[in-house]
């Protein structure tokens, strides 16, 4: 198994577990993080330094991941293990999973690349590399149709996992929130790469936001060590050591359970907002290559998930130039002074949360186990 950010180590862990209680005596190695290594997974090499987001960082990064690739399937060839799962990080991923399964490693890949919003060659890639994908949203099955290739839709484990019906008391407690507070979660990426980019962005938006609402209150959740300093950094740059502010390790839903609202970095954060009910302004920032390189690809008119399983403009969007501290403070300010926008994105996150909710971790256990027994 390869997994290559947080929210990949969270669903391999949890996969991990529906295989190992379907299947005793399974052995999984590979890279993973630290959810992963808590359910015994050896990793290779550390889950960071496939951390990379956006075309620049990763042709800076190139010669490095490439060594990594290339270590990591001359010890799959030599080990010759039952099954390569590649979860998320399609970048990464799909050439490891093609070189196995031209060598008779069955592939699966955990995690659609988003072929539903770039152009077609994105889903040839994915069909030349792996004998079996499972699909977390409903709308991807289809999208494969044609091409042959065996797809599982399988749900998202963060609807298993994450309740109908937030606790937000429960969750101010936990965080020791101070009372009559206006509480928001800011979560500017898990990624070193994306706090390069967005950490300024996040703090000046909490230093303009405190302007106009004197009691708000921010909830940071920092996906490792390397993101808490870079925010920490970005504190001390812009003079906001003083933001009245809880700087979590971890505990993104907590953060987001306590929040009256949230800015959230695009990204998985995005859909577990959505599942927490928790009303959000969505924002992202790159370098400019990658920026002008996504662009030409022809992306949504939407990034966000949320939006994207809504089909429709739900949750406001801010990116790369229109992404600027005043624009997205008055986007807060905004939502946090229009009940009914708030009623319809919570509307909207609560039929998405009953779409995703599939029971993931049986489905994708078994989808996996069939690729097994049947050997490819």
């Amino acid at each position: 198994m390869v997994a290559g950010e947080a929210s990949g180590d969270m669903l391999a862990a949890h996969l991990m577990g529906a295989l190992a209680a379907r299947r005793p005596g399974l052995h999984f190695s590979g890279i993973g993080g630290p959810r992963m290594i808590a359910q015994g997974f050896e990793s290779y090499s550390p889950m960071d330094k496939l951390g990379v987001r956006g075309y620049a960082e990763a042709f800076r990064h190139y010669r490095e991941l490439a060594g990594i690739r290339r270590q990591l399937a001359a010890r799959f060839m030599a080990e010759r293990p039952a099954a390569f799962i590649g979860v998320d990080a399609s970048d990464f991923n799909l050439d490891l999973a093609r070189k196995l399964n031209d060598a008779g490693i069955p592939a699966i890949q955990y995690v659609s690349p988003s072929i539903w919003a770039w152009r077609g060659w994105r889903l040839k890639r994915v069909v030349r590399s792996v004998c079996h994908l499972l699909a977390l949203f409903p709308f991807e099955p289809a999208l494969y149709e044609k091409t042959g290739l065996q797809v599982t839709y399988v749900g998202h484990p963060l609807a298993d996992l994450i309740p109908m019906e937030p606790d937000k008391a429960g969750a101010r407690n936990e965080l020791r929130v101070p009372p009559g507070k206006r509480v928001v979660a800011l979560l500017p990426g898990s990624r070193r790469s994306e706090l390069h980019h967005m950490a300024d962005l996040f703090v000046k938006t909490a230093r303009r936001l405190l302007q106009d609402l004197p009691d708000a209150y921010f909830v940071v959740p920092t996906a490792s060590r390397a993101t808490r300093e870079l925010f920490q950094l970005s504190l001390r740059r812009n003079d906001a050591a003083g933001l009245p502010l809880s700087l979590l390790f971890g505990h993104p839903h907590e953060a987001l359970g306590a929040a009256d609202l949230a800015l959230v970095a695009s990204g998985t954060a995005t859909l577990e907002a959505a599942l927490i009910k928790t009303p959000m302004v969505i924002t992202y920032k790159q370098s400019a290559l990658s920026w002008m390189v996504m662009r030409r690809m022809g992306y949504l008119p939407y990034v966000g998930l949320p939006n994207i399983l809504a089909g429709e403009h739900l949750v406001p969007e801010f990116l790369q130039d229109k992404a600027t501290p005043g624009a997205l403070a008055n986007a807060l300010l905004e939502l946090l002074h229009d009940a009914g926008a708030q009623r319809r994105q919570i509307a909207k996150f609560h039929e998405i949360h009953v779409l995703l909710r599939q029971d993931t971790a049986r489905k994708a256990a078994e989808a996996v186990l069939g690729v097994i027994d049947a050997g490819h």
